[in-house]
């Protein structure tokens, strides 16, 4: 057998291995249609190359408004791989604590609302941290491991937790232990890596579901559609409608930033006559200046 042929088979594996937990992807589907029945949105996190998951399920063709993609550049530019902007820098931030915290420092989170975090190692201390500040804030998480790859790697937390262990709900990828599936005589080292596939596997699986339940429900989605498909004026159409509905769910993510509820607004003089609003939660004033 050669050796793409091999990698072909072990994908077919990474099929079987999706299929069986069908239950599990209709549970995190079940979730992700409540949430976004209700208005708001499931949040979706990868670092490094686990970002691919993220962008598999929104936007894309085949996607629809619902998800909040929290991809960070500096945890997934790969592109250079050395320099400025390199993989030193960004394997290196993939495990700093306190760097989850200020990324959602930045929503308005409810616990209406989901997520799915993915990590192949489930190890790496932003997305472990991901997970848990979620589960803080009330939020149920989804999470996407390889789960034997995971099982042999060391966690970078010192209390030796995973991601795993801030999740409601795992599911596996399939990937074998290092991520590669293919063995070549002569080469001690295997090569292609298989947790993107199964990724990718799961997210669609879960996004089909999702739009089932949402069409069933009365509430079909603006699924994001090529030309070829639905002729070039109704794609234009869903693809404005879609990045119109995802700015106004997004919207809901930011109003009440920083307000906390029973604070009530106060203002202040500052030099040459203006005034200056201090926030708290939940009121509906911006924040202001004026000169």
């Amino acid at each position: 057998m050669s050796s793409g042929a091999e990698y072909l088979r072990q994908s077919r594996r990474l099929v079987d291995c999706v299929e069986a937990q069908l239950p599990e992807i209709r549970m995190a589907a079940r979730w992700f249609a409540d949430t976004i029945l209700k208005g708001r949105m499931v949040h979706l996190f990868g670092s490094g190359h686990s970002r691919i998951l993220v962008e598999e399920m929104w936007p894309r063709y085949g996607s629809f408004p619902g998800f909040n993609p929290i991809v960070e550049l500096s945890l997934s530019f790969h592109n250079l791989v050395v320099g400025a902007n390199g993989q030193r820098q960004a394997m290196f931030l993939e495990n700093v604590s306190g760097l989850a915290g200020r990324i959602l420092r930045n929503y308005d989170l409810s616990p209406t609302d989901t997520a799915m975090v993915a990590s192949s190692s489930g190890c790496n201390v932003v997305p472990i941290e991901m997970a848990e500040e979620f589960r803080k804030q009330g939020i149920r998480v989804v999470a996407i491991v390889s789960k034997r790859h995971s099982n042999r790697s060391q966690s970078q937390r010192p209390d030796g937790k995973r991601l795993q262990d801030f999740a409601d709900l795992v599911l596996d990828t399939g990937a074998p232990v290092g991520d590669a599936m293919v063995r070549i005589e002569g080469l001690d080292t295997p090569v292609a890596p298989g947790s993107t596939v199964g990724g990718c596997l799961l997210v669609n699986a879960i996004k089909a579901e999702v739009a089932d339940r949402l069409t069933r429900a009365g509430h079909p989605p603006l699924v994001l559609s090529a030309g070829a498909v639905v002729g070039k004026e109704r794609a234009t159409a869903l693809f404005e409608a879609a990045y119109d509905e995802h700015a106004r769910r997004l919207a809901r993510l930011y109003e009440k930033i920083g307000l906390e509820k029973g604070v009530e607004s106060r203002t202040e003089r500052v030099p040459g006559g203006g005034v200056v609003w201090e926030p708290g939660r939940g009121q509906t004033n911006p924040a202001r200046r004026r000169r």
